[in-house]
């Protein structure tokens, strides 16, 4: 057994090991319950998700399991930390581990498998214009891109021409300029649609946008990750100060 001043040593650092753990252990709590917040609200941006993909409408599923996760184990952590069980905060840093692991390799492939991304962006956003119909899930994904972005079709306006949609009804509106402006009738006719329509493609300007914020991303990605690093270090640090000297909360 430690000796009283050995004790009465140690106490202060393990108080203040455990009020920075159970710190970390709320804000970690905190960012599942957005996570979570996200996912059932359902507010979340799937225009890009729903080209690539039938199954991109998944995401506020994935939203809502991830945060219930964190949730789960950032609650967890804080009841460790408050016991101060060895076995608890080790089991806890066993996860923090976990997910530092995930999103490290999670962010990694985005890197480096970022052109196969483009690539499938790209082929999925000209089978989305072939089969635009104005009312399915990667039509709508369509219109929001060229209205938000400001551009028509793939590579630009004229991908447009051939498709079934056009044959029937023109150039969408989403196309337009100025909605306003469009009439029926023009949008028909390439030659007069030209200048009421934007004309540059929205592949490109998906790719730049990507690219550009793609340091940005990558940064906050492992910021993130490495967060985790943070809350391992206390947990192994509280779990062995409190084996080593035996102290138990009174």
């Amino acid at each position: 057994m430690p000796s009283p001043s050995r004790r009465l040593q140690t106490k202060p650092v393990i108080t203040c090991l455990k009020t920075f753990l159970i710190s970390y252990s709320l804000i970690f709590w905190f960012t599942g319950v957005i996570l979570l917040a996200v996912g059932v609200s359902g507010k979340v941006s799937l225009a890009y998700l729903s080209l690539a993909s039938e199954e991109g409408t998944n995401a506020p599923y994935v939203l809502i399991g991830t945060g219930a996760i964190i949730v789960i184990f950032g609650l967890f952590g804080c009841f460790a930390t408050c016991r101060a069980s060895p076995w608890m905060l080790k089991l806890y840093a066993m996860f923090l581990t976990l997910v530092f692991l995930a999103e490290l390799v999670a962010g990694i492939s985005g890197f480096i498998f970022r052109h196969e991304i483009k690539a499938t962006l790209g082929s999925a956003y000209r089978e989305a214009v072939r089969n635009y119909n104005t009312t399915d899930s990667r039509s709508t994904a369509v219109d929001t891109i060229q209205k938000t972005l400001h551009c028509c079709g793939v590579n630009n306006y004229t991908d447009w021409i051939g498709t079934l949609y056009f044959n029937e009804k023109g150039f969408p509106t989403s196309c337009c300029k100025d909605v306003a402006n469009c009439s029926a009738e023009t949008l028909m006719i390439p030659d007069k649609a030209k200048a009421i329509v934007n004309i540059e493609g929205c592949f490109l300007k998906v790719t730049n946008a990507m690219e550009s914020n793609l340091g940005i991303i990558a940064g906050i990605s492992f910021g993130i990750a490495f967060f985790q690093l943070i809350g391992i270090f206390l947990a192994c640090c509280l779990s062995r100060y409190i084996t080593n000297n035996q102290y138990e909360m009174v």
